[in-house]
C-alpha cells in the first residue's frame, strides 16, 4: 500500500537515504560524503507537514521505499508558461525489495496524484552513471527535458 509518510516512518525513511546517499557516493566520490544523508530527522518533520513536499511511503507491514516530491507552480512569468510542476526529488527502492515492483507502484501513484492536483507534467533528475535509474525512469515513459553539463576543473 502506497500513503503518505508521517513522522513514525521518519527512522526508516533516514535508512532509505544512507543507500542512496551511498549509490550516489559510489558514482560521485567527488560530490557525494559517504555514511550520510540529505536530510535530517528535524528536516525531515518539517518536509513532512508541508503541502508542497509530499512524501509517499511504500509500506506493506513495514516501509519499502519512498518517494519525495515537491510541487511547484509558474503563475504570470515574463517568460514561462503557467504550468504546475511535480519534481521528484527523490526516490528508493530498499535493496531487499528491488525487483518486486515497488519502484514502478510508487511512481505511477505519484503520476496518478500529480494528474489529481493539476500538474501539467512530472520532471526529476538523474546523475549519469545510475544507468538503472536511468533505465527505468524510460520504461515510466519519461524523456530527456534538458541536460546539465559540467567540467571538472584540477
Amino acid at each position: 500500500m502506497i500513503r503518505k509518510a508521517n513522522k513514525e516512518d521518519i527512522h526508516r525513511i533516514i535508512e532509505l537515504l544512507h543507500q542512496v546517499n551511498m549509490v550516489h557516493h559510489k558514482l560521485r566520490p567527488d560530490l557525494f560524503k559517504p555514511y550520510t544523508t540529505k536530510y535530517s530527522a528535524q528536516e525531515l518533520e518539517s518536509i513532512l507537514v508541508d503541502d508542497n513536499t509530499p512524501v509517499f511511503v511504500y509500506d506493506d507491514g513495514g516501509v519499502q521505499g519512498y518517494a519525495f516530491c515537491q510541487i511547484t507552480e509558474h503563475k504570470g512569468d515574463q517568460l514561462l508558461q503557467d504550468i504546475k510542476t511535480l519534481y521528484i526529488d527523490d526516490i528508493c527502492v530498499d535493496e531487499k525489495a528491488r525487483g518486486k515492483h515497488v519502484g514502478k507502484a510508487l511512481y505511477e501513484y505519484v503520476s496518478d496524484y500529480a494528474q489529481s492536483i493539476g500538474c501539467n507534467n512530472i520532471t526529476l533528475n538523474v546523475w549519469e552513471g545510475n544507468d538503472p535509474a536511468l533505465h527505468f525512469y524510460r520504461n515510466m515513459g519519461m524523456q530527456v527535458q534538458k541536460t546539465t553539463m559540467e567540467v571538472i576543473l584540477k
